[in-house]
């Protein structure tokens, strides 16, 4: 078994053991009200080896136990592929316990904090300006600045140079104090609906409109087992790089074997039409 596998399979123990279970005969990722929906998630269940969540959290707090189970599967894979692409890496899971975490604290959006601060001071403003640019993404992978030390590693690229290279910020000395930069947006979604999709797509075109600087990587996780609701999120571009499935091997077997043709036609469109991935080929992306 390679290491990403073994990865991949301790992702799913983890999701098992703390977030996916039955409530009242039905699985926690499933839609109660739909057939197919409860067909495809007990299908996927059925792959993964490990016994499931006696008791399942509900809504928010297994979308935050989602949360966590994902970000650390990234950084876990980030770390076998350091040789890949090496830097220093931060991986930083929403939490209103820790306000430095949001997006205003990242190179590309400091601007922001000080439209925060000038609203909060002057509400009435809220009205006008609106507060759509305050995006609050459930992962954030930032970036730490080089060293001079660093980038001279092998050669003499600037040798503390004066001249050179003297405003970006991948170079620690340009900023004082020192920001991260924002490589990636992960939103964790247990489940779609279209409210949810819809809120996603708002908040990946406010990381667009609202940078300075290169745009971060934009993606979704997602655990809904119907095609046709992941769609909702991953058909189109423009906005979201590419939606991503904690399990997409066992929702391809599932789907084959569920009997519905329409739910396999459009996962098959998702995955030929490079919308839809699986969990593993996350990494892979996040440092090509």
């Amino acid at each position: 078994m390679s290491l990403l596998q073994d990865l991949r399979g301790q992702y799913h123990r983890q999701i098992c053991q703390t977030i996916l279970g039955e409530r009242n005969g039905v699985l926690n990722n499933a839609d109660k009200g739909s057939r197919i929906s409860r067909k495809l998630a007990q299908g996927i269940a059925e792959q993964l080896p490990y016994a499931l969540c006696p008791h399942p959290p509900l809504g928010q707090r297994a979308g935050s136990l989602f949360e966590k189970a994902t970000s650390w599967f990234l950084e876990e894979a980030f770390r076998l592929l350091a040789h890949i692409r090496p830097g220093r890496w931060g991986f930083f899971v929403a939490d209103p316990d820790h306000p430095s975490r949001d997006i205003t604290h990242f190179e590309q959006y400091e601007h922001l904090s000080s439209l925060s601060r000038i609203i909060s001071e002057h509400p009435e403003l809220s009205t006008v300006l609106g507060a759509e640019y305050l995006v609050k993404p459930d992962i954030l992978i930032g970036r730490y600045p080089l060293e001079d030390a660093e980038i001279d590693a092998r050669q003499a690229v600037l040798q503390e140079s004066e001249a050179v290279a003297r405003l970006t910020p991948l170079r620690k000395k340009n900023r004082s104090p020192v920001t991260w930069l924002l490589h990636a947006s992960v939103s964790c979604k247990w489940t779609i609906r279209s409210d949810r999709a819809q809120n996603i797509r708002t908040e990946a075109l406010n990381l667009i409109r609202n940078r300075k600087g290169h745009t971060p990587h934009i993606v979704a996780v997602t655990a809904e087992p119907m095609p046709t609701r992941i769609a909702s999120l991953a058909l189109g571009t423009g906005d979201i790089d590419c939606v991503y499935h904690f399990a997409l091997q066992e929702l391809i077997a599932a789907t084959q074997s569920a009997g519905s043709e329409s739910q396999q036609e459009m996962l098959e469109t998702l995955v030929a039409g490079r919308r839809l991935r699986d969990i593993t080929d996350l990494p892979f992306d996040l440092v090509a």
